[in-house]
């Protein structure tokens, strides 16, 4: 059972947060670990002592998984401090408790955490010589986030730099944005990120075999398409490959552009599922069907009939009074 105990000055009705803790720690902590530390300060003073884990996720609806990482975040800041004895039970049914007696910040010299580790500072070393370039203050930023946040181990971000340019990635905004492909799917060894790379390559051929190619790799402006439709439109396989199909049918041809702006137009609709394809298709006969009623309505007011086939005389009123006149 994972238990946090805090020392902290705390009233009826009143949660105090010393400035210590917004001055420093704030400012360099994500906003959902911000959010954990607060309620976890707020249930300090309550009489039942206890604040189960599923509760705290419940309330600030998010994962289980994202409290403890959070708690685990504000131990390694020195703020906050639980001992870990887990049991099969606990971890069944995660009643991880929060005692109320707690910690207040303690007044340690403020540092990044980890970045005086040696593997940390080796990591940062392979990145640049991976990268080509030395590390801007945002860069280590980032691999902090890694490291730190997302709990991805040294030889792990070391593998994901490789790979991303290997794959002639070098943008740190695409590294972050694989890094979070890879927590989302808890890829946490390297051994896991290259059964997951596999799998990429599997899907490069699949998608070759939607288009009727075979016999030959894929090329790699191929690949970059098939990348940018799983991992920045976050569509999976079978999304791709209907999308494939859809372009065959449409202008038998392979073409990746062309699925391209299937696939944009679908992330764009919110598209997650294949039932959700169905939707959109849906929307867009009923919308076909409207516009062809307008059509028809348009054409009925201004088709000529029996009695309106010709154009209308057109007559100078003034011209024939005063002819009328003159008679």
């Amino acid at each position: 059972m994972t238990k946090l105990t805090l020392r902290n000055c705390a009233q009826d009705n009143i949660t105090v947060l010393e400035n210590e803790f917004i001055d420093h720690y704030m400012l360099k902590a994500n906003g959902e670990y911000v959010k954990v530390y607060l309620l976890v300060l707020r249930h300090l003073g309550e009489s039942s002592g206890k604040l189960s884990i599923s509760e705290m996720a419940d309330v600030l609806e998010c994962t289980e998984k994202d409290v403890l990482r959070a708690l685990k975040y504000w131990k390694k800041q020195g703020i906050l401090d639980y001992s870990e004895a887990y049991s099969e039970s606990s971890r069944e049914d995660s009643r991880d408790s929060i005692p109320k007696e707690a910690p207040s910040p303690q007044r340690e010299t403020m540092r990044r955490p980890s970045r005086d580790d040696k593997d940390f500072k080796e990591l940062l070393f392979v990145a640049e010589q991976y990268l080509g370039k030395t590390l801007s203050a945002t860069d280590v930023d980032t691999i902090t986030y890694f490291f730190d946040s997302l709990e991805m181990s040294a030889d792990l971000i070391e593998y994901l730099i490789e790979y991303c340019v290997e794959n002639g990635h070098k943008s740190m905004h695409y590294i972050r944005a694989v890094a979070l492909s890879w927590d989302s799917q808890n890829i946490r060894t390297v051994e896991e990120a290259k059964a997951n790379t596999v799998q990429y390559h599997k899907n490069y051929y699949s998608v070759l075999k939607a288009y009727g190619i075979g016999g030959r790799a894929p090329a790699s402006s191929e690949i970059a398409y098939i990348r940018k439709w799983s991992e920045e439109y976050g569509f999976s396989l079978d999304i791709i490959l209907e999308a494939c199909s859809r372009t065959m049918s449409a202008i038998h041809q392979p073409n990746f552009e062309y699925t391209d702006s299937i696939l944009k137009n679908w992330q764009a609709k919110n598209v997650r599922h294949l039932k959700d394809i169905e939707a959109v298709d849906a929307d867009f006969q009923k919308a076909k069907e409207q516009r062809a009623v307008s059509r028809e309505k348009s054409v009925k007011v201004n088709r000529p009939n029996k009695f309106n086939n010709f154009s209308g005389r057109s007559y100078d009123m003034d011209d024939l009074e005063r002819r009328l006149i003159q008679q």
